[in-house]
């Protein structure tokens, strides 16, 4: 399934996987609870999930701080050029007809031979892309002549000039053998690359992006360049597979010098152009289900998520008691506490001393429910559901709030628990559950089954009756279940049913372009989300994601450092948002085209390690890297061009700015939580997956994170393996249960929380994947194989037919076939006994 000359990406040190996941040292184990301590101060984060950040934040993680300096470089090398053609007139002053003739002088030069002259026009023309700033006073003004100018440079066709340039520099092989042999390679090594890629992602990403003040002639250009980009016009291919060919070539290291960051970037914003965001996805959806003559969805999934709200109550007067209480308890706790850890029964545990009591010990002996049983080993000192705490379990509210009230500062009404008036989910229920419900029933009251039937009731109690009835209310049919029914009836009369309409959509081409090396593609993905991960250890042999941000000459002073460092952490995060939102926006749009399309591409993510290396990428101090602080604003795109530059200092440079969080890093956790989940829904194996690689304790640290849709979807991961967790980490987990409750959506007959399925479902990763590998397969060849069907295309046998066709003969057959039928056929005696002789 791998690439033969990429290897799949090493998560051999990942620190949380089997018994590797418990952390060790007294330091780490007292950070940890400092973390869990501060948690519940951790205030709401006020995050609204799209598409995209604002486009100033997405212009300005273009460049590199160690760019800045070039920014006056593009403008030297276009006013030197503009002022022979503009007699002391600026840009903002001149006629469109003139900006059209100047660009044309431009578009003209970049034919040159010369190598150092044909970066010089491409720099001015970068400059006019950035808005010509040194014109401007305000970073309004900047992003008014940067939209005005980008759609000037399309419509006179700079687009089309770029990318044969591309393709020059792409396979511009003394640069990259150059690149191989270096010890060291820095920012002056992609200058060509960088300055073609950067107007190329400001031209992508401005066009893209629609305003209410566009002009009539924008929004037909934008449709235009749209269809440009989605179709096989460049090369036979579309462009993003240019751009995916950069990446498994840097991967391979056969060009380390390609600038990673803004490749990956320019990808993303490809795709996400020609295929759509999430709001043109929940469109399609509609609109493909409406098609296919199904009913619609019972909600606006978007609508439904950003009205959740984080679930996270201040602490209880309980809490506060048992905080109040910890240090009376001295030696006694602690042995009890070692005591504890050696019961329990959970099948994937093994038990951990030292584990801080839950805050309903202190009222233990009211409760009923509760034993002495310990914590399974998931439940962390650092997991106490401070992060999560939703609804109180019911049992406990009614054993709980028995002693006398407290004073009112410690608990006033303002902060009592409120319990949620409806679901925010309508319940779904599938055709296989229902199925599934009739079998057992008849074999319980009847004692034999009928199949797939699902109406025939006869023989069952009134109860069973009903309970049909309400599953059936809730049923939902998805467009992968009819995609998939309909795959197998292809399969099953390739001859009756004809050939497939198959619809030339943007996600139909990309995807036929990318089935040839679909695993090369993922696996490059994969290796650079592993080297820009924050949990990934330096080594030797891995992939250096730092050749277009690392100057020429090293710092040599502790600002330098310091903005350098800065500059790298930053670097490494833009790299993680770009791979994380391309890949899931590529699953949900194969997912929406064609349900094998999806399975395929996350098939490859499965083999390729993408389960551990996600696990691997939250195990970390999660809210540190949410709030990380790596970002100078005063050197961001547009404001360092239009402002005056203060004089940075490194207590300015270690304040950071004043945002609550990070707003990328955020981004992409949730990307990320997506993408897993997305692997893992409906497969019994890849659950699995996550129970033995011990996800449970990792997933729930996250759930520190107060932001609604993160917390969804984190609970998501939860739910789909609590029961193979065993029933005392259930037990020691209510609150984190009760919040599933809360915000994930029912399936009415799925028992999750009880677990009473286990031993009738084993665990056989390779024949589940195999299954669905040959399902694939099949797909394919059906569908893309050239030679499709070759077993089944009739034979013309009728001999009138078969001499009546016409045949294509080159030019020169009419002039001399007359002399070869007089010397290959009459001149030649025809043996006619020779037919009837043996070979």
């Amino acid at each position: 399934m791998q690439a033969e000359d990429m290897e799949v990406p090493n998560i051999n040190n990942l620190n949380d996987t089997g018994d590797r996941q418990r952390p060790r040292g007294k330091d780490v184990f007292k950070d940890q609870q400092k973390e869990s301590e501060s948690s519940m101060e951790s205030p709401n984060l006020e995050f609204e999930y799209g598409d995209m950040d604002t486009l100033t934040a997405e212009l300005s993680e273009l460049y590199s701080y160690t760019e800045e300096l070039e920014f006056a470089l593009n403008r030297d090398y276009f006013e030197e050029d503009f002022r022979s053609h503009a007699r002391g007139r600026r840009w903002i002053e001149l006629a469109v007809e003139e900006q059209r003739a100047y660009v044309m002088r431009l578009l003209d030069a970049l034919e040159v031979t010369d190598r150092d002259k044909r970066l010089k026009v491409a720099r001015a023309i970068l400059y006019l892309a950035q808005g010509v700033f040194d014109e401007c006073d305000t970073e309004v003004d900047v992003l008014h002549w940067s939209r005005h100018n980008i759609f000037l440079l399309y419509e006179m066709g700079i687009f089309t000039a770029l990318l044969e340039l591309l393709s020059m520099e792409i396979d511009n092989s003394q640069a990259c053998s150059s690149a191989v042999r270096k010890p060291a390679i820095s920012l002056a090594d992609s200058t060509e690359l960088r300055v073609l890629l950067s107007i190329m992602y400001l031209m992508v990403e401005t066009i893209r992006v629609q305003t209410e003040d566009d002009r009539p002639e924008w929004v037909a250009a934008r449709a235009a360049f749209k269809n440009e980009l989605g179709s096989p016009l460049y090369n036979g291919e579309p462009f993003a597979l240019l751009l995916f060919t950069m990446v498994t070539k840097f991967c391979s290291m056969n060009a380390p010098h390609f600038p990673m960051k803004k490749v990956l970037l320019l990808l993303w914003k490809t795709i996400l152009f020609t295929l759509g965001g999430f709001e043109e996805l929940q469109e399609m959806k509609v609109r493909g289900r409406e098609r296919l003559n199904l009913p619609p969805l019972p909600e606006d999934s978007i609508k439904v998520v950003r009205a959740m709200r984080a679930a996270s109550p201040p602490a209880s007067a309980i809490e506060l008691i048992e905080q109040q209480q910890q240090q009376k308890r001295g030696r006694r706790s602690r042995r009890s506490a070692f005591v504890d850890s050696l019961e329990g029964d959970s099948p994937f545990s093994k038990k951990q001393p030292l584990v801080k009591q839950d805050s309903l010990d202190t009222y233990n002996e009211r409760d009923p429910f509760k034993n002495d049983d310990s914590r399974d080993e998931e439940e962390d000192p650092e997991d106490t559901d401070s992060g999560i705490e939703g609804e109180v379990d019911p049992l406990d509210r009614d054993v709980i709030i028995q002693p006398p009230p407290p004073p009112p500062p410690l608990r006033p009404p303002t902060e009592r628990v409120n319990f949620p008036k409806g679901l925010p989910w309508a319940p779904k229920v599938r055709e296989k559950d229902i199925e599934h419900f009739l079998e057992t029933s008849r074999n319980k009251f009847i004692g034999f089954t009928l199949g797939n039937d699902t109406e025939t009731l006869v023989g069952l109690p009134r109860p069973i009756h009903e309970s049909v009835k309400t599953l059936k209310q809730h049923k939902y049919v998805s467009i992968a279940e009819v995609q998939i029914k309909r795959e197998e009836e292809l399969q099953q009369c390739p001859m009756t049913l004809g050939e497939e309409e198959v619809e030339e959509t943007p996600a139909e081409m990309l995807y036929l372009g990318m089935l040839p090396n679909l695993s090369q593609y993922v696996i490059a993905l994969l290796k650079l989300l592993l080297a820009a991960a924050p949990t990934s250890k330096a080594k030797t042999d891995s992939i250096n994601i730092l050749a277009d941000v690392l100057p020429e000459e090293m710092p040599i002073t502790v600002l330098q450092s310091m903005k350098l460092g800065i500059d790298v952490n930053r670097h490494k995060e833009i790299i993680v948002k770009a791979i994380s939102a391309l890949l899931l926006l590529l699953l949900k749009h194969f997912k929406l085209n064609h349900i094998y399309q999806f399975e395929i591409v996350s098939q490859h993510l499965v083999f390729a390690n993408c389960i551990p290396l996600i696990l691997k990428f939250f195990n970390q101090n999660i809210m540190s890297y949410i709030s990380a602080k790596n970002s100078i604003c005063v050197l961001d795109f547009p404001h360092c061009v239009v402002h005056e530059m203060p004089e940075l200092t490194a207590e300015s440079l270690e304040a950071g700015d004043s945002n609550q969080f990070c707003w990328r890093n955020l981004f992409s956790c949730i990307n990320l939580l997506r993408i897993l989940n997305k692997l893992t829904k409906w497969k019994h194996s890849r659950t699995m997956m996550l129970v033995v690689f011990k996800s449970a304790p990792i997933l729930k640290r996250a759930l520190k994170v107060k932001q609604a849709m993160m917390q969804l979807y984190v609970l998501k991961l939860l739910k789909i393996q609590t029961k193979y967790l065993g029933r005392q980490w259930r037990k020691s987990n209510m609150k984190t249960m009760s919040a599933i409750y809360q915000k994930v959506r029912h399936r009415l007959n799925d028992d999750w929380a009880y677990g009473n399925d286990i031993d009738a479902r084993p665990w056989d990763f390779q024949a589940e994947e195999c299954a669905l590998r040959e399902s694939i397969e099949k797909f394919n060849s059906r569908r893309y194989d050239k030679n499709k069907n070759g077993d089944f295309t009739p034979v013309d046998n009728c001999l009138q037919s078969v001499l009546g066709q016409r045949v294509d003969l080159p030019e020169d057959f009419h002039y001399s076939y007359e002399l070869w039928l007089e010397r290959e056929v009459f001149s030649q005696p025809i043996q006619w006994e020779g037919l009837l002789q043996n070979p």
